[in-house]
């Protein structure tokens, strides 16, 4: 007979918050560690873990009074979560078209009247890649433009991922700017001025 598979930390975070919007009510870490492990199957080690990462995920709210935390959460907290990152990522995907927009402009003026060289080929890859990142965001869009309740569970690593992606983007548009320069010998401001680069434009913190 097989051994019963344990909860996953998504299962169990995604059950600990079932709790708080079913009962709509604030508890003590003591009354959870009771609550959990007979209604939801959440084992009382790992409750104190589980509570935790949904307060630093600014899922649930937590408050210490005297010598006992309190935690509560609303179904509206967590709604108003989902919209804002919908919205992140949403001007993410829209500075991510600007970007490619000034890419394609800028591979379409080094074409005109040259031969291929190994250099554009390399650029032509880069701009393959830069199109493949842009679907990849569009697909995450699309998973969240429902504010459907399972995007919680997976919002944690999907901000990474998100970072990622940006920070691609800023590499490439530096990538493209230093070709530029040795091939044409131009400035960075003029660079800058000539595909609407800000200049405060760098990799996030």
């Amino acid at each position: 007979m097989s051994k019963k598979k344990g909860l996953s930390l998504e299962e169990k975070r995604t059950r600990m918050m079932e709790i708080f919007f079913e009962t709509k009510d604030v508890f003590q870490l003591k009354d959870i560690e009771k609550i959990a492990p007979k209604t939801k199957g959440i084992t009382p080690m790992s409750v104190k873990e589980v509570l935790q990462s949904l307060v630093d995920d600014n899922m649930l709210d937590s408050e210490r009074v005297g010598t006992s935390n309190y935690f509560w959460a609303f179904p509206s907290k967590a709604l108003h979560a989902r919209k804002r990152r919908l919205e992140d990522l949403k001007k993410q995907h829209e500075e991510g078209k600007q970007r490619q927009a000034s890419l394609q402009q800028y591979v379409k003026k080094a074409k005109e009247g040259r031969q291929d060289t190994e250099e554009r080929a390399a650029l032509n890859k880069e701009l393959m890649t830069l199109r493949k990142q842009k679907e990849t965001l569009n697909a995450e869009l699309e998973k969240y433009k429902d504010c459907d309740p399972e995007v919680v569970k997976g919002m944690r690593k999907e901000n990474v991922t998100a970072k990622e992606a940006v920070s691609r983007w800023t590499d490439n548009v530096f990538a493209i700017k230093s070709w530029a320069k040795r091939k044409f010998s131009l400035d960075d401001s003029r660079l800058d001025k000539a595909f609407g680069i800000p200049e405060e434009f760098d990799y996030l913190d």
